[in-house]
């Protein structure tokens, strides 16, 4: 079976003998633009084969009243969904403390998603992230929608749950995750405004890129469904080693695409999901097979970003 790649080395033979650009080659015969980059440049700027970004989202306590929940949603109107309560409290009470302790064996930095009622609420908990060295990345004042909001009003939202992150952590958040990738018309230009780095609600690709926002560079750090814990394990009802066995064939997969082209893999955990028991013995497991692979690097999402805009090659759109 003839591969991609060796297709695309056909087409650099065309090329040679038409005179004509190996690239301009391929897209003739594929009908469809490409990058040099996205074939000519494997590794990462610091060296790295394939980049692994997890994500540890940072929610219980900012959730709504009568929030969804893995419970029946049939309450009579006007009172309390005390059990759904419990089931997000148990996201700060358990789940990132136990999540922390499992990144520290492992040795590796993550990036925390937060909404900014839930680090208000738990601020010793979202101060203790920063300092053990992940990343706090926004995500909102509150669990709410954003992209039906006005300018300023969005502009407000996104600027409040910062200044929450910023004034609990002493850290300034330079990336964005909207509540389940929602973006609105407007949100990229208010991040660019207010000085964001990067924005993850992008599932178009399985490494960073860069887009063109009010003029200015402005990178992607995709994000994946697939490998996400609420879609899975609470939406789907995967059990943890489904969850592992799921997101190592994924790795596999890239592991092998990266030896010729740059890869990210991105797996994500919720507080009150990834934070169980059965789900850190998952990660543990997961990680530490994905550590025994040469090349390999674990990074936060900001400097994820920070390399991808500084390096020539990187993807733009």
């Amino acid at each position: 079976m003839e591969t991609r790649r060796n297709f695309i080395k056909k087409g650099s033979l065309i090329g040679l003998a038409g005179m004509v650009q190996p690239m301009d080659a391929f897209s003739a015969l594929n009908g469809q633009p490409e990058t040099t980059a996205q074939y000519t440049n494997s590794r990462w700027a610091d060296g790295s084969r394939l980049v692994v970004s997890v994500s540890m989202q940072f929610e219980a306590g900012g959730q709504p009243e009568n929030a969804e929940s893995p419970f029946p949603q049939n309450l009579d109107k006007g009172f309390r969904d005390l059990p759904t309560n419990t089931w997000y409290d148990y996201g700060y009470k358990e789940g990132i403390p136990r999540m922390l302790d499992n990144w520290d064996k492992l040795g590796i930095k993550v990036t925390s998603h937060m909404v900014g009622t839930a680090v208000l609420k738990n601020p010793q908990l979202a101060k203790e992230i920063v300092q053990r060295g992940h990343e706090a990345a926004a995500h909102g004042m509150s669990w709410s929608s954003q992209y039906n909001m006005p300018y300023e009003e969005e502009k407000k939202f996104i600027l409040d749950g910062v200044n929450a992150v910023k004034k609990v952590t002493g850290f300034t958040p330079v990336g964005y995750n909207a509540n389940w990738l929602r973006r609105g018309e407007n949100t990229l230009n208010i991040l660019q405004e207010l000085g964001f780095l990067y924005h993850i609600d992008d599932l178009s690709r399985d490494e960073p890129f860069i887009i063109q926002v009010k003029n200015k560079d402005f990178a992607v750090v995709p994000y994946t469904l697939r490998n996400n814990d609420i879609v899975l394990v609470e939406g789907k009802n995967f059990s943890a080693d489904q969850f592992l066995n799921q997101v190592k064939m994924e790795f596999d997969q890239l592991y092998a695409e990266s030896e010729f082209r740059r890869r990210q893999l991105s797996v994500s955990f919720h507080d009150r999901i990834g934070g169980t028991p059965q789900m850190v013995q998952a990660a543990k497991e997961l990680f530490t097979y994905m550590q025994k692979h040469k090349g390999v690097a674990f990074k936060r999402k900001d400097d994820i970003a920070k390399m991808a805009l500084a390096d020539k090659t990187t993807l733009r759109e």
